[in-house]
């Protein structure tokens, strides 16, 4: 197994304003980095329909300062 290195949280940057969702095209709320380093960018409606999905691929997240993601206490209950 390759180990995978993930960057300090204040290094990854949240969703840029112009980012579109991965899913619907629109405006991103939410930045996942997968476990391989890619990153996938979803609006608050498809960040929160596939939450329970999208914590058993990202090894971390950002959002939107505005937007309060269902998956963030997944997330921290799965490490």
């Amino acid at each position: 197994m390759t180990p995978t290195l993930t960057p300090p949280a204040s290094s990854v940057a949240g969703p840029a304003a112009d980012e579109r969702c991965d899913r619907c095209n629109a405006a991103g709320k939410l930045r996942l980095t997968l476990a391989g380093g890619s990153e996938l960018v979803f609006c608050g409606h498809h960040a929160n329909r596939y939450a329970e999905d999208l914590v058993k691929i990202a090894v971390q997240f950002t959002a939107d300062p505005e937007f309060t993601w269902r998956g963030a206490d997944m997330m921290s209950n799965s490490n």
